[in-house]
Protein backbone atom coordinates (compact mmCIF):
# COMPACT_ATOMS: atom_id res chain seq x y z
CA UNK A 1 0.00 0.00 0.00
CA UNK A 2 1.38 3.05 -1.31
CA UNK A 3 1.27 5.47 1.62
CA UNK A 4 3.65 8.10 0.05
CA UNK A 5 3.01 12.02 -0.05
CA UNK A 6 4.43 15.18 -1.01
CA UNK A 7 4.46 18.36 1.63
CA UNK A 8 6.69 21.78 0.74
CA UNK A 9 8.39 20.17 -1.92
CA UNK A 10 10.05 17.31 0.07
CA UNK A 11 8.91 13.47 -0.70
CA UNK A 12 7.88 11.87 2.27
CA UNK A 13 6.84 8.38 2.61
CA UNK A 14 3.97 9.24 4.72
CA UNK A 15 1.35 11.59 5.70
CA UNK A 16 1.93 11.54 9.49
CA UNK A 17 4.34 13.68 10.30
CA UNK A 18 5.09 14.00 14.60
CA UNK A 19 4.54 17.61 15.14
CA UNK A 20 6.26 20.17 17.72
CA UNK A 21 6.57 19.29 21.03
CA UNK A 22 9.52 19.39 23.46
CA UNK A 23 8.57 15.80 25.02
CA UNK A 24 8.29 14.38 21.46
CA UNK A 25 11.42 15.25 20.13
CA UNK A 26 13.77 16.44 22.95
CA UNK A 27 16.22 13.66 22.07
CA UNK A 28 18.32 12.68 19.10
CA UNK A 29 17.05 9.07 20.45
CA UNK A 30 13.46 9.45 20.32
CA UNK A 31 13.21 10.96 16.87
CA UNK A 32 15.27 8.08 15.69
CA UNK A 33 12.27 6.24 17.20
CA UNK A 34 9.66 8.21 14.98
CA UNK A 35 11.57 7.12 12.05
CA UNK A 36 11.66 3.21 12.77
CA UNK A 37 7.94 4.22 13.41
CA UNK A 38 6.99 5.32 9.95
CA UNK A 39 6.96 8.98 10.49
CA UNK A 40 7.35 10.94 7.05
CA UNK A 41 8.98 14.19 8.59
CA UNK A 42 9.44 15.49 12.19
CA UNK A 43 8.99 19.35 12.93
CA UNK A 44 11.63 20.10 15.96
CA UNK A 45 10.21 21.51 19.06
CA UNK A 46 9.64 25.84 18.59
CA UNK A 47 12.60 28.53 19.05
CA UNK A 48 10.98 30.76 21.07
CA UNK A 49 12.55 33.79 19.74
CA UNK A 50 12.62 35.19 23.34
CA UNK A 51 14.99 32.21 24.00
CA UNK A 52 17.19 32.42 20.77
CA UNK A 53 20.29 34.71 23.40
CA UNK A 54 19.14 34.79 26.91
CA UNK A 55 19.41 30.88 27.75
CA UNK A 56 22.75 30.79 26.27
CA UNK A 57 24.15 33.96 27.94
CA UNK A 58 21.88 33.11 31.43
CA UNK A 59 24.20 29.81 31.44
CA UNK A 60 27.62 31.02 30.56
CA UNK A 61 26.73 33.68 33.37
CA UNK A 62 25.99 31.25 35.65
CA UNK A 63 29.07 29.49 34.62
CA UNK A 64 31.76 32.81 34.92
CA UNK A 65 29.94 34.26 37.97
CA UNK A 66 31.74 33.76 41.00
CA UNK A 67 34.95 31.64 39.50
CA UNK A 68 37.26 34.20 41.13
CA UNK A 69 36.25 34.28 44.30
CA UNK A 70 36.52 30.82 46.03
CA UNK A 71 38.94 27.70 45.14
CA UNK A 72 35.84 25.57 44.49
CA UNK A 73 34.59 27.77 42.51
CA UNK A 74 33.78 24.91 40.35
CA UNK A 75 31.02 23.61 42.56
CA UNK A 76 28.94 26.73 41.30
CA UNK A 77 28.70 25.30 38.22
CA UNK A 78 25.30 23.64 36.55
CA UNK A 79 25.81 19.75 37.03
CA UNK A 80 24.47 19.66 33.14
CA UNK A 81 24.33 22.10 30.95
CA UNK A 82 20.91 22.87 29.47
CA UNK A 83 19.01 21.00 26.92
CA UNK A 84 18.06 24.18 24.83
CA UNK A 85 21.20 26.51 24.73
CA UNK A 86 19.26 29.44 22.28
CA UNK A 87 19.95 29.06 19.13
CA UNK A 88 23.27 27.90 19.11
CA UNK A 89 21.72 25.05 20.80
CA UNK A 90 19.10 24.67 18.24
CA UNK A 91 20.87 24.94 15.47
CA UNK A 92 22.94 21.54 16.78
CA UNK A 93 19.77 20.05 17.44
CA UNK A 94 19.04 20.13 13.71
CA UNK A 95 22.25 19.59 12.50
CA UNK A 96 22.21 16.18 15.04
CA UNK A 97 18.89 15.05 13.74
CA UNK A 98 20.27 15.55 10.09
CA UNK A 99 22.74 13.42 10.41
CA UNK A 100 20.69 10.41 12.67
CA UNK A 101 17.75 10.66 9.99
CA UNK A 102 16.77 10.11 6.34
CA UNK A 103 13.35 11.48 6.76
CA UNK A 104 13.22 15.40 6.47
CA UNK A 105 13.63 17.48 9.25
CA UNK A 106 11.46 20.36 9.76
CA UNK A 107 12.29 23.69 12.23
CA UNK A 108 10.02 25.20 13.72
CA UNK A 109 10.50 29.51 15.33
CA UNK A 110 7.64 30.80 17.71
CA UNK A 111 6.93 34.48 18.03
CA UNK A 112 5.13 37.29 18.02
CA UNK A 113 5.95 41.10 17.23
CA UNK A 114 8.00 42.03 14.31
CA UNK A 115 9.37 45.43 14.75
CA UNK A 116 11.32 45.22 17.89
CA UNK A 117 12.71 41.70 16.63
CA UNK A 118 13.09 42.18 12.97
CA UNK A 119 17.14 41.06 13.10
CA UNK A 120 16.09 38.39 15.86
CA UNK A 121 13.62 37.25 13.24
CA UNK A 122 15.44 37.22 10.34
CA UNK A 123 19.07 35.81 12.18
CA UNK A 124 17.40 33.29 13.84
CA UNK A 125 15.64 31.87 10.25
CA UNK A 126 18.60 32.40 8.17
CA UNK A 127 20.75 30.07 10.93
CA UNK A 128 18.47 27.62 10.91
CA UNK A 129 18.37 26.95 6.50
CA UNK A 130 22.31 27.13 7.10
CA UNK A 131 22.41 24.58 10.14
CA UNK A 132 20.26 21.93 7.14
CA UNK A 133 16.36 22.47 8.11
CA UNK A 134 14.41 21.10 4.70
CA UNK A 135 11.88 23.74 5.65
CA UNK A 136 10.45 26.33 8.54
CA UNK A 137 7.67 26.21 10.08
CA UNK A 138 6.68 29.81 11.21
CA UNK A 139 4.21 30.05 14.84
CA UNK A 140 2.86 33.11 14.67
CA UNK A 141 1.84 33.65 18.28
CA UNK A 142 0.39 36.87 20.11
CA UNK A 143 -2.19 37.51 22.45
CA UNK A 144 -3.60 40.49 21.23
CA UNK A 145 -4.53 42.68 24.82
CA UNK A 146 -3.54 45.72 22.98
CA UNK A 147 -6.72 47.80 23.38
CA UNK A 148 -5.36 50.47 20.85
CA UNK A 149 -4.70 47.90 18.28
CA UNK A 150 -6.98 46.08 15.86
CA UNK A 151 -7.37 43.23 13.76
CA UNK A 152 -5.78 44.61 10.61
CA UNK A 153 -2.53 46.21 12.69
CA UNK A 154 -2.22 42.38 14.34
CA UNK A 155 -2.95 40.88 10.85
CA UNK A 156 -0.71 43.42 8.70
CA UNK A 157 2.56 42.46 11.45
CA UNK A 158 2.11 38.81 11.11
CA UNK A 159 2.09 39.21 6.65
CA UNK A 160 5.23 41.63 7.30
CA UNK A 161 7.04 38.29 9.79
CA UNK A 162 6.22 36.02 6.27
CA UNK A 163 6.83 38.45 3.79
CA UNK A 164 10.31 38.76 5.27
CA UNK A 165 11.14 35.69 6.40
CA UNK A 166 10.26 34.07 3.36
CA UNK A 167 12.36 36.63 1.17
CA UNK A 168 15.12 35.72 3.42
CA UNK A 169 15.19 32.04 2.93
CA UNK A 170 15.44 29.83 0.04
CA UNK A 171 13.79 26.81 1.58
CA UNK A 172 10.05 26.65 1.87
CA UNK A 173 8.16 28.38 5.14
CA UNK A 174 4.73 26.86 6.29
CA UNK A 175 2.67 29.14 8.78
CA UNK A 176 0.97 27.36 11.97
CA UNK A 177 -2.00 29.75 12.49
CA UNK A 178 -4.64 29.97 15.29
CA UNK A 179 -8.21 29.97 14.57
CA UNK A 180 -9.06 33.45 15.69
CA UNK A 181 -9.19 35.50 12.35
CA UNK A 182 -11.82 37.70 11.31
CA UNK A 183 -11.34 36.78 8.22
CA UNK A 184 -9.30 33.82 7.79
CA UNK A 185 -9.88 33.12 4.15
CA UNK A 186 -8.73 36.13 3.16
CA UNK A 187 -5.92 35.84 5.76
CA UNK A 188 -4.63 32.70 4.18
CA UNK A 189 -4.59 34.01 1.26
CA UNK A 190 -2.64 37.07 2.15
CA UNK A 191 -0.23 34.48 3.47
CA UNK A 192 -0.41 32.36 0.19
CA UNK A 193 0.73 35.83 -1.52
CA UNK A 194 3.90 36.94 1.06
CA UNK A 195 5.44 33.62 0.12
CA UNK A 196 4.53 30.86 2.80
CA UNK A 197 3.78 27.40 0.91
CA UNK A 198 1.71 25.62 3.11
CA UNK A 199 -0.92 26.65 6.75
CA UNK A 200 -0.52 24.37 9.70
CA UNK A 201 -4.33 24.37 11.08
CA UNK A 202 -4.41 25.12 14.31
CA UNK A 203 -2.19 25.99 17.11
CA UNK A 204 -3.25 25.13 20.62
CA UNK A 205 -2.82 27.81 23.44
CA UNK A 206 -1.95 26.44 27.01
CA UNK A 207 -4.59 28.64 28.79
CA UNK A 208 -4.04 29.56 32.38
CA UNK A 209 -5.96 28.57 34.95
CA UNK A 210 -7.00 29.63 38.61
CA UNK A 211 -5.90 28.09 42.23
CA UNK A 212 -8.80 28.95 44.40
CA UNK A 213 -6.81 27.73 47.46
CA UNK A 214 -3.04 29.54 46.44
CA UNK A 215 -4.96 32.29 44.71
CA UNK A 216 -2.31 32.42 41.93
CA UNK A 217 -2.25 31.49 38.71
CA UNK A 218 -1.33 27.68 37.31
CA UNK A 219 -0.75 26.10 34.03
CA UNK A 220 -2.12 22.33 32.84
CA UNK A 221 -0.77 20.64 29.54
CA UNK A 222 -3.63 19.43 28.36
CA UNK A 223 -3.58 16.87 25.43
CA UNK A 224 -5.87 17.50 22.09
CA UNK A 225 -8.78 15.05 22.41
CA UNK A 226 -11.48 14.10 19.50
CA UNK A 227 -13.62 17.14 19.41
CA UNK A 228 -10.19 19.35 18.45
CA UNK A 229 -9.59 17.72 14.91
CA UNK A 230 -13.21 19.66 14.04
CA UNK A 231 -11.67 22.86 13.70
CA UNK A 232 -9.37 21.97 11.34
CA UNK A 233 -11.63 19.72 9.41
CA UNK A 234 -13.92 22.40 8.86
CA UNK A 235 -11.42 25.07 7.63
CA UNK A 236 -9.53 22.64 5.92
CA UNK A 237 -12.09 21.65 3.56
CA UNK A 238 -13.77 25.12 3.29
CA UNK A 239 -10.00 26.52 2.20
CA UNK A 240 -8.94 23.56 0.15
CA UNK A 241 -8.95 24.76 -3.62
CA UNK A 242 -9.82 27.91 -2.99
CA UNK A 243 -6.33 29.38 -2.19
CA UNK A 244 -2.77 27.53 -3.99
CA UNK A 245 -1.57 26.60 -0.40
CA UNK A 246 -1.01 23.16 1.19
CA UNK A 247 -2.77 22.36 4.17
CA UNK A 248 -1.45 20.29 7.51
CA UNK A 249 -4.09 19.11 10.33
CA UNK A 250 -3.30 19.51 13.92
CA UNK A 251 -5.36 18.55 16.78
CA UNK A 252 -6.54 15.42 17.79
CA UNK A 253 -5.59 13.33 15.28
CA UNK A 254 -5.33 10.11 17.11
CA UNK A 255 -6.17 7.09 14.73
CA UNK A 256 -5.93 5.81 11.26
CA UNK A 257 -9.66 7.15 10.24
CA UNK A 258 -8.41 10.26 11.80
CA UNK A 259 -5.98 10.71 9.14
CA UNK A 260 -8.62 9.61 6.58
CA UNK A 261 -11.29 12.21 7.25
CA UNK A 262 -8.30 14.94 7.23
CA UNK A 263 -7.19 13.29 3.65
CA UNK A 264 -10.31 14.27 2.58
CA UNK A 265 -10.88 17.44 3.38
CA UNK A 266 -7.77 18.15 1.70
CA UNK A 267 -5.62 17.93 3.88
CA UNK A 268 -1.57 17.43 2.41
CA UNK A 269 -0.05 15.68 5.83
CA UNK A 270 -1.29 15.69 9.41
CA UNK A 271 0.69 16.41 12.75
CA UNK A 272 0.39 14.01 15.10
CA UNK A 273 1.47 15.39 18.70
CA UNK A 274 -1.20 14.37 21.79
CA UNK A 275 -2.15 10.97 20.59
CA UNK A 276 2.03 10.24 21.20
CA UNK A 277 2.24 11.71 24.08
CA UNK A 278 -0.80 9.66 25.42
CA UNK A 279 0.17 6.38 24.29
CA UNK A 280 3.77 6.94 24.05
CA UNK A 281 6.27 4.27 21.76
CA UNK A 282 4.72 2.14 19.29
CA UNK A 283 0.91 3.97 18.88
CA UNK A 284 2.65 5.99 15.85
CA UNK A 285 2.91 2.47 14.15
CA UNK A 286 -0.56 1.72 14.94
CA UNK A 287 -1.64 4.68 13.39
CA UNK A 288 0.35 3.57 10.32
CA UNK A 289 -0.88 0.10 10.34
CA UNK A 290 -4.83 1.45 10.79
CA UNK A 291 -4.42 3.61 7.61
CA UNK A 292 -3.33 1.02 5.33
CA UNK A 293 -6.25 -0.70 6.42
CA UNK A 294 -8.93 1.37 5.56
CA UNK A 295 -6.62 2.07 2.37
CA UNK A 296 -6.89 -1.41 1.12
CA UNK A 297 -10.38 -2.23 2.59
CA UNK A 298 -11.42 0.76 0.43
CA UNK A 299 -9.76 -0.31 -2.59
CA UNK A 300 -7.61 2.87 -2.77
CA UNK A 301 -4.47 2.71 -4.16
CA UNK A 302 -2.97 6.10 -3.39
CA UNK A 303 -3.64 8.97 -1.10
CA UNK A 304 -4.25 10.78 -3.88
CA UNK A 305 -7.29 9.24 -4.63
CA UNK A 306 -8.85 10.51 -2.02
CA UNK A 307 -7.70 13.70 -1.28
CA UNK A 308 -10.05 16.34 -1.46
CA UNK A 309 -12.79 14.27 -2.42
CA UNK A 310 -14.93 15.59 0.27
CA UNK A 311 -13.53 19.77 0.36
CA UNK A 312 -16.46 21.56 0.47
CA UNK A 313 -16.05 22.47 -3.52
CA UNK A 314 -16.48 18.84 -4.35
CA UNK A 315 -18.38 17.49 -1.94
CA UNK A 316 -22.67 16.48 -2.46
CA UNK A 317 -23.28 18.20 0.63
CA UNK A 318 -21.08 22.20 0.30
CA UNK A 319 -23.52 23.59 2.88
CA UNK A 320 -22.42 20.79 5.99
CA UNK A 321 -19.21 23.52 6.24
CA UNK A 322 -21.16 26.17 6.82
CA UNK A 323 -24.18 28.05 8.59
CA UNK A 324 -27.10 25.66 7.25
CA UNK A 325 -25.77 22.84 8.60
CA UNK A 326 -25.69 24.48 12.05
CA UNK A 327 -28.67 24.99 11.85
CA UNK A 328 -29.93 21.74 11.25
CA UNK A 329 -27.73 20.64 13.87
CA UNK A 330 -29.38 22.61 16.39
CA UNK A 331 -32.99 21.79 15.47
CA UNK A 332 -32.48 17.84 15.34
CA UNK A 333 -30.96 18.00 18.92
CA UNK A 334 -33.81 16.90 21.61
CA UNK A 335 -33.56 16.11 25.33
CA UNK A 336 -33.06 12.78 26.47
CA UNK A 337 -36.49 11.40 28.14
CA UNK A 338 -36.95 11.24 32.08
CA UNK A 339 -36.05 7.86 33.14
CA UNK A 340 -38.57 5.41 33.71
CA UNK A 341 -39.48 5.19 38.01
Amino acid sequence: MNLSTEYLGLPLRSPLVVGAAAPLNDTQDRLVDWEQEGAGAVVLHSLFLEQSKKDWQEWLHHQRHGSESHPEAMSYHPATEPKLLGLDGYLEEISAANSRLSIPVIASLNGCHWAERRSTWLEAAEAIEAAGARALELNLYTVPNDCLQDSKAIEAEQIQIVQAVCAALSIPVAVKLSPWYTGLAAMARQLEQAGAKSLVLFNRFYQPDIDIESMATVSHLELSGPGDQRLPLRWIGLLHGRVNLQFVASGGIACGDDVVRMLMVGAQVTQIVGALLRHGPGHLARMHQELRLWLQEHDVESLEEIRGCLSQQRCADPEAFERAQYIRALSSYSLPREPFL
